[in-house]
């Protein structure tokens, strides 16, 4: 699988000098006045892709909740578009944001159709990223497998044409081909300009469609490189990556 993502072209990468869409500064967060992730430093410029490691309870959701402002920060500043934001997810979605959660937000009564009309996107978009669902979208979502429903999802996140992606797990329980569809997808929308920040469990296939990567550990960053440098540092990565003993 990663040999069939790595083997796409990928475009220049952008100038280091371009502004960040979407950055946390010094962010901690959590529930309950309790940190989840502390003084976390993270850029997210158009046209890359960003991808957050990290073993189960790192903090990695906790993260995207609060750059989407689902969650409020407990200290630190999350930058939106240059300027320091306290919107929440609703306003900063109306901006330019997409937030693809950990569970597929398709409405399972409502039609595939119905999906991305809810979505406020253009169906025409959609297709065109995922022109395999033009046959399901009179389908009521719930009879859709997995991997289809997350097409839905991914494709009415990308449809609305957003200036950042925030997507949690897209591969959660999917086969290896519709890993590889969603990512591809993803890259894809970077190289036309897309800021991505993606948690991802698949690091090989992440990997292979990555600019930067984070790992947290404890809610902290344990490491953070370049994908060039991710992959010639597999054990330093690995290391960052495994809990502590």
């Amino acid at each position: 699988m990663a040999r069939q993502l790595a083997g796409r072209g990928r475009r220049s990468r952008p100038a280091a000098a371009a502004p960040p869409v979407l950055a946390a500064h010094g962010l901690s967060a959590g529930y309950g006045g309790a940190p989840v992730v502390r003084r976390l430093d993270i850029q997210v410029r158009a046209g890359e892709v960003v991808v957050l490691l990290g073993p189960n309870g790192a903090g990695k959701t906790t993260t995207l909740l609060a750059l989407a402002g689902a969650l409020a920060p407990q200290a630190g500043e999350v930058h939106w578009a240059g300027s320091a934001t306290a919107a929440p997810l609703h306003r900063r979605a109306r901006s330019g944001l997409s937030l693809v959660p950990e569970d597929r937000s398709v409405i399972m009564s409502l039609t595939v159709r119905e999906n991305l009309r809810v979505g406020r996107c253009d169906p025409a978009l959609a297709l065109a990223t995922f022109p395999e669902l033009a046959e399901h979208l009179d389908r009521r979502a719930g009879l859709l497998s997995g991997g289809q429903q997350q097409m839905v999802t991914l494709a009415r996140a990308l449809a609305r044409r957003p200036t950042a992606l925030l997507a949690d797990e897209l591969s959660l329980g999917l086969a290896p081909q519709i890993v590889t569809r969603l990512l591809t997808a993803v890259r894809a929308a970077a190289d036309e300009g897309l800021a991505v920040l993606l948690v991802e469990q698949h690091v090989r296939s992440a990997l292979t469609i990555a600019d930067h990567v984070h790992v947290l550990r404890h809610g902290r960053l344990a490491w953070s490189g370049t994908a060039a440098e991710a992959e010639a540092n597999r054990d330093a990565v690995a290391s960052a990556y495994l809990p502590l003993a």
